[in-house]
This record gives structure tokens, C-alpha cells and sequence, in this order.
């Protein structure tokens, strides 16, 4: 980058110019970086929510509807519906036999005890598997198929399909499949509806699905007889609503999951006990479809005999296609001999037919998973494992994030009240009156709007004081100004000290080693003091153990929205944690508006460095590790022009932050210190990061849950607990708006300030963690001003 001064000629940028630039490169993937974090926190959290049926859950269970499109054989045939050749056709389950099928697993309570049941009497069963379940509980699943069960797919989030779209229908099947391909490597031909029975419940809504599924080459399954474990009736009770009528096959309907099921885990051995005893046999809903295939095989082949011996004949393929076509049809289409589910366009996915089955007659409706389908199984397995850990883990750290957030306005609140009623007492002392003439320092890069404006204030000052301006390569004339400033206010106490760009540390260390006197006051050119400010800001120095003290910055630009919200910060945020702090003396920061130095202390902890952003953090604590205090006094108070705009709001914060994390690290050794030196190690460092990093960057978790549950669990209750936080917070803020005599009518922007300009400070420390975490460097930014900011006609009170 390069300048072209007025005379066309061009310069070599300065070393801030080329700072701002590499920093500019620099933020744009960090922003990035960012903001993806934050939509990969959010997408974990929706994919939780779908698979819990928060997110697009639909409750409507529909009754009561006709049937009169529904084909009679169909609602008087058996409980197996497919539609092999494009007809209708059920399938009834043979005399003596029992399939056992299961709904709404796996269920990581239940689902194992059931399996080991049937593993213990050597029982098959046909589980229907929810496809969200699938996904969360994947070895359960490997396991059931593994041990020779058979499984089929009941939706993917147990939704009533006969409100649903065409789209949605088949989502929930590809989904279901996908998952099961991911946890066992198959998928399957079977499907139970959520909410079915028998054939005979069939209605107008639910038939175009049926109809369109075994299109698909899915076979539909129902129940001849329901246990109605999940009413919990008592064991017997179970069993005998179980047992089907004298002799008759069925297929039989109990759960593994859905609720508490520990009487279902207590009627199943008696069951299979005594059905055993009566003569049944027990296998799957492929093994009927088996048995029903090779009696109609049977069959047609005894006709073909008969027919035969009667006519001599040796054609008879009339009568193979009269004979058993109902159930034949039935049972090659469900086995993979005849016909190919997922021949269609969003059929069965995974290489779906015949030469994908699995070889086991029982399992006979699975297909090997294999190519894109496993692999995007696998892909959903993890994703939703992710998600499982994510989200608990999450609501763990919003749980730690409440109580340290309540925590802190509890701390502020009770210290803050300690602080004010102490210093505010009629007794109260610093000690004997500090008179002597002190140097205030003003470094100004670029200050043409503000520099007079700051001079004028300080004429203005009660104290005796000297002004050093450093005017740190200015390119706008400044230090001209100043200079004629101090001239038409008749300030000869003024000297403007020019040198080379090199920041502001280095600007305020020039000012340091220039100083007259022993105290020293550091402000910002853009700022204006009260009259008053200087006098009361050194009066701490007449203890000799204080070594810096802290002032009241205000936000002098408070009338826009953005300055309002500043104003709300600085007078919430910052004053009362000085409060806090200083009653605990661990004073974290100096602000560089209104601060005071002894300079012997300052020249002792080695000056202001330029080892951070954040050079009034990074000394502050320097001086606390030398054993000097560091305090507050709120009264001597100071207005600064906070950023006018967005863009400028982000770029200070972020120095801010950035800079603070920078300071903090670099005095980590703070945390072994001894003595009162390692005060501020042992008490400030853990709350400094606790409260204005860690909380702060997992605050938004608050605002996502508070989000996520207004629009997918409980709007009214959600809301009201966010205005119930709403409500502490402005309670604090009203108290620290009482402590330090503002008006109370910029709390009327607070929950505006709540929406929008707190989760972009969120967003601007999370992205400072994300500098700090991928080693980026910044330097001093140079803030656009307006001059606008003055002492208020009120601020001598």
C-alpha cells in the first residue's frame, strides 16, 4: 500500500498503514473461521433436535378416517401387505406360528434385555426400528443382526405418514435407511407405520402411502394380535392379549421402547414359554413369507399332478397362475427370487434385490449396504454421535455459564454496594491532600478533530498540572494544533513532543521519560476531562503503597443507539467491575482514557510495553506483580468518544480483547507468585479469564438454547425465563446507573442491547480466541473521530 501526497508524489506507507493492512488480510478467515464455528454448533444442535422430534416433530396421530378406497381383501387379509406386480396382495402367517415383532426400538435399557431373551429360548424376532434411535444407539442394532433378527424401518422420527408429503414420506425412509446401512451394513425391504394395527385400520390418508412405498418395493407390516404391553396391564394380562385365537398363526406386537417396559422384560419369557408348549413355532416376518411360498409351491405342484394323472396333460400353467398367486406373489417379492425393490427412483438404496440379500432365510429382507449408501451411513452415524456428545456437553457448560453468570451479578452487586458505601462515607480518606503539580501525558496519532477540544478541557483542570503532548507521526497536522490551542487558551504549561510512527506504548513512554513530575496522568487525545478529574484522580497517591490508579471513563457520544449501548457497558460492565476489583485488589485494568502512574513505579515495571495490544492490562498487572496497588476512584471522571459505527465498535473490541488475552498470557506466571505480589495470580487471573473470557465466549449457548427452544420446545417458557435474565440484568444496571448518578432512561435500550449488541461483543471475543489460537498478530488501530465529544453542561456537579 502506498500514499500519493497532494503534490502527486507517492510515500512509503507508515508502519501503522502497513500494520492495518496485514491485520486486514489477516481477519477476513479468521471471521471466517468464526462464524463457521458457530454454524457447525448450530447444525449439531438441529440435527440433536430432529433426531429427539424437536426439530420438525409432528405429534398428529390421525383416527377416525374412511376406508372406503382401501380394497376389501385388503382390509380383511392377513397382516403382510406388498404389492409384487403392482396388485395388492397380503400374506396371513400359517396356523401354529407366531411372529414376533417389535416397535420403536433400540432403546438402550430395554432393547438389550429383549435380545438376550430371545437368545436365551432361541427365538427370532422382527424388530421395527425408529431411525433416530438407529443412529444414536448403532452397536445395538449391529448386535440384533448379528445375532439373526430381523429388522425393518417404522420412520425416521415416528411420524404419522398420512399427513406427511410425498417428500417427506420418502426422507424419512431414506433417512431410516442410512442409518441402519451405517450401524449394521444393511438396509431392508420392511416398513411398520407409526401408529398401525391391523389391516383393517387402514384408511383413505394412509392407503397412497402403502400403495406408494410398496411401489418402492417396501413390504408393509401389520399385527393380527397386540399386546398391549405399552398400557402396562401386569404380565398375565400381557400374555394372554398376546395369545392368538385356538391354534391360529399371528403376528404379534410388543415393545422394546417407547416408555417403561420392565413388565414387557417380565411377560416375554412366560410368553414364548407357553406358546412353545402349545406346539408354536416362532421366526420372522421373511421366515412366514418362507413358509408361504413353499406351501403354494406345494400346492401347485399337487395340482400339476392331479391335473396331470386326470388329462394326461403336461401344460399347466394355467393352473400355476390360479394356484396360491395371492400369497406366491406375496413371498418372492418380500425374498428377493422374483422382482427388485429399488429398481425405482427413490427406492431402496444400497443395491437393494436379490443378489444383495444376506443369505439368511430368516433376515431374508435384508440388503447388503454397499458403495455411497454405506458410506454416507457411516458419515450419519458419526454426525449423530458427534451431536450426542456435543449437546450434553454443551448444556453442561450452559448450566456452569448460568451459575457463573448469576454468580458474577451476585459478586458485583454485594462488592460494588461494600465499595460505594466505604469510599462514600463522611470519614473517608485518602489521606493528607495531594497538591503537587502533575504531568499528564497525551499521546495523538492523527487527532486533528479532538486534540483542542482535550486541551480545553484540561485548562479547565483544578489541579496543577503540566500537558506533554506526543504527537506520534502525525499526518494531519496535530501537533500544529495543539500548538495553537494551547496558544489562544494561554496554556504555557503545554509541550507538544513530536517524533517517528511507532504506537502508542512507545508515545506514552516518550511522555514518561519527559515528565516534570513525579505523578503521572495518561489519557487518550480523544478525550475530555472534568475540571475536577485530575485533582481527585491523584488524591490515592497519598497512600505510598498505591502505585496506579484507575478512573471513570464515560461515553461522551451516548445519544446515537451504538453510543447508548457503550454508555450501558461502560457504566454496567466496566465501573462496576472496577468496584469489584479494586475492593478485591486485583485491579485488572487502567483504562487509557483516565489513568494515574506513580513514575518511578512506572519506569520500574519497565514502561508500557509493546509486547500486547492491550498496554494498559499489560501494565496494570506489571504493577501488581512489582507489589504495588492499584485502585479506583470513581469520582474523577473523564468523557471519551466511543466508535460511531459497527465496523469501528468491532475493530476496537477486538484490540481489546485480543490484547487482554495477549496480557494474560504473557503474565501467566502471575498464577506461582508469592506473596502480596501474587495477589492479583491468585485472585484477579482467575477471575479476569472466568468472567471475561470463558463465560463470554460460551454466553451465546444461553441465547442458541433460549433460540432453539423458543422455536422447537416451549415458546412461552423459554421466554419467560429469558425475560426472568432480562430482568437481573437490568436490576444490576439500574444499581450501577444509582451508584454513579446517570440517568435511567438509557435502560430503555437495554433489551434492544441484549438482541443485537451483546452477541456481536460474543462474536468479536470468539474471534479473538480464534487470532489467539491460530498465532495472528495486530497492532494499535487508529479509530475514526468526529470531535464531537465535550464536558456536559452537568459534569461539575
Amino acid at each position: 500500500m502506498t500514499t500519493t501526497t497532494s503534490r502527486g508524489r507517492r510515500r512509503a506507507p507508515t508502519r501503522i498503514e502497513r500494520a492495518a493492512g496485514k491485520a486486514a488480510a489477516l481477519q477476513k478467515p479468521r471471521v471466517i473461521l468464526a462464524l463457521l464455528l458457530l454454524l457447525a454448533l448450530t447444525s449439531v444442535m438441529l440435527l440433536d433436535g430432529y433426531l429427539r422430534a424437536e426439530v420438525g416433530g409432528d405429534q398428529r396421530v390421525r383416527t377416525g378416517a374412511s376406508s372406503s378406497d382401501v380394497p376389501e381383501a385388503v382390509l380383511d387379509g392377513g397382516p403382510i401387505l406388498t404389492f409384487q406386480g403392482g396388485s395388492a396382495t397380503t400374506v396371513s402367517v400359517p396356523d401354529k406360528t407366531i411372529a414376533l415383532t417389535f416397535d420403536d426400538g433400540p432403546n438402550p435399557t430395554w432393547t438389550p434385555q429383549v435380545l438376550r431373551i430371545l437368545r436365551a429360548y432361541d427365538v427370532p424376532g422382527t424388530f421395527f426400528l425408529v431411525g433416530s434411535m438407529v443412529s444414536r444407539y448403532p452397536d445395538i442394532v449391529d448386535d440384533m443382526v448379528g445375532q439373526g433378527d430381523e429388522v425393518g424401518i417404522h420412520t425416521f422420527t415416528h411420524v404419522d405418514l398420512s399427513y406427511q408429503s410425498s417428500a417427506r414420506v420418502r426422507r424419512e425412509m431414506t433417512q431410516t435407511q442410512l442409518a441402519l446401512a451405517g450401524a449394521a451394513g444393511i438396509t431392508t425391504t420392511l416398513f411398520r407405520a407409526p401408529y398401525s394395527s391391523e389391516t383393517d385400520a387402514i384408511d383413505n390418508y394412509s392407503w397412497p402411502v402403502y400403495k406408494e412405498l410398496g411401489e418402492d418395493g417396501y413390504t408393509s407390516v401389520f399385527v393380527d394380535t397386540d399386546s398391549d404391553d405399552w398400557k402396562r396391564p401386569g404380565v398375565s394380562k400381557i400374555v394372554e392379549w398376546a395369545t392368538p385365537d385356538a391354534g391360529k398363526g399371528a403376528s404379534v406386537l410388543f415393545h422394546d421402547a417407547g416408555g417403561e417396559r420392565s413388565q414387557t422384560i417380565k411377560a416375554l419369557p412366560a410368553y414364548i414359554k407357553k406358546m412353545k408348549a402349545a406346539g408354536y413355532t416362532f421366526t420372522t416376518i421373511s421366515g412366514v413369507l418362507e413358509k408361504q411360498a413353499a406351501a403354494a409351491r406345494d400346492a401347485s405342484g399337487t395340482s400339476r399332478q392331479r391335473a396331470a394323472a386326470a388329462t394326461g396333460a403336461t401344460n399347466t400353467a394355467g393352473a400355476t397362475n390360479t394356484a396360491g398367486a395371492t400369497n406366491t406373489a406375496g413371498a418372492t417379492g418380500a425374498t428377493g427370487t422374483t422382482g427388485t425393490p429399488g429398481e425405482r427412483s427413490g427406492g431402496l438404496p444400497g443395491g437393494a434385490g436379490g443378489a444383495g440379500g444376506t443369505g439368511n432365510r430368516l433376515q431374508a429382507a435384508h440388503r447388503e449396504a454397499t458403495g455411497v449408501t454405506l458410506y454416507e451411513g457411516k458419515a450419519l452415524i458419526a454426525a449423530v454421535a458427534l451431536a450426542e456428545w456435543t449437546v450434553p456437553t454443551l448444556s453442561v457448560g450452559l448450566m456452569v455459564v448460568g451459575v457463573a453468570v448469576m454468580g458474577r451479578f451476585g459478586m458485583m452487586l454485594l462488592l460494588a454496594r461494600r465499595h460505594s458505601r466505604r469510599r462514600n462515607r463522611r470519614r473517608f480518606s485518602w489521606g493528607p491532600a495531594v497538591t503537587r503539580p502533575v504531568s499528564v501525558i497525551v499521546p495523538a496519532y492523527n487527532e486533528k478533530e479532538c486534540i483542542a477540544n482535550t486541551l480545553k478541557s484540561l485548562a479547565d483542570s483544578t489541579h496543577p498540572i503540566e500537558v506533554v503532548v506526543v504527537d506520534d507521526g502525525s499526518t494531519d497536522g496535530t501537533s500544529g494544533i495543539a500548538r495553537e490551542a494551547a496558544r489562544s487558551l494561554g496554556m504555557t504549561n503545554v509541550r507538544v513532543i513530536r517524533q517517528e510512527n511507532a504506537g502508542k506504548p512507545a508515545a506514552l513512554n516518550n511522555g514518561v521519560r519527559n515528565a516534570a513530575h513525579d505523578i503521572v496522568v495518561m489519557m487518550d487525545g480523544d478525550t475530555v476531562f472534568e475540571p475536577e478529574a485530575v485533582r481527585r484522580l491523584v488524591q490515592p497517591f497519598a497512600k505510598p503503597e498505591v502505585g496506579a490508579v484507575a478512573g471513570n471513563a464515560k461515553v461522551g457520544n451516548r445519544d446515537t443507539v451504538i453510543g447508548a449501548w457503550q454508555h450501558i457497558e461502560y457504566v454496567m460492565g466496566f465501573n462496576l467491575d472496577r468496584r469489584m476489583y479494586d475492593l478485591l485488589r486485583c485491579m485488572p485494568t487502567i483504562p487509557g482514557a483516565i489513568g494515574a502512574f506513580r513514575r518511578d513505579a512506572v519506569l520500574e515495571v519497565g514502561g508500557m510495553s509493546e509486547d500486547t495490544l492491550a498496554e494498559d492490562t499489560d501494565i496494570t498487572i506489571a504493577m501488581h506483580r512489582a507489589g504495588w496497588h492499584v485502585v479506583y476512584q470513581e469520582h474523577a471522571k473523564a468523557w471519551t468518544e466511543a466508535p460511531g459505527s459497527l465496523k469501528q465498535l468491532w475493530s476496537q473490541r477486538y484490540r481489546w480483547s485480543y490484547g487482554t488475552m495477549q496480557a494474560l498470557w504473557k503474565h501467566r506466571g502471575s498464577l506461582t507468585d508469592r506473596g502480596p505480589s501474587g495477589r492479583f495470580g491468585r485472585v484477579g487471573m482467575p477471575l479476569v479469564v472466568l468472567f471475561q473470557i470463558v463465560t463470554p465466549v460460551f454466553a451465546p449457548l444461553i441465547d442458541v438454547f433460549t433460540l432453539y427452544s423458543m422455536i422447537f420446545i416451549d415458546l412461552r417458557a423459554a421466554l419467560l425465563a429469558w425475560l426472568a435474565v432480562l430482568g437481573v440484568q437490568l436490576g444490576c444496571a439500574a444499581y450501577a446507573f444509582r451508584l454513579d448518578r446517570e440517568k435511567y432512561r438509557y435502560l430503555l435500550m437495554m433489551p434492544l442491547q441484549q438482541l443485537a449488541y451483546r452477541q456481536m461483543m460474543y462474536l468479536v471475543l470468539i474471534h479473538s480466541c480464534v487470532t489467539a489460537l491460530t498465532g495472528g498478530r495486530l497492532r494499535w488501530q487508529k479509530l475514526k473521530r468526529t470531535g464531537e465529544v465535550g464536558t456536559p453542561a452537568e459534569a461539575s456537579r
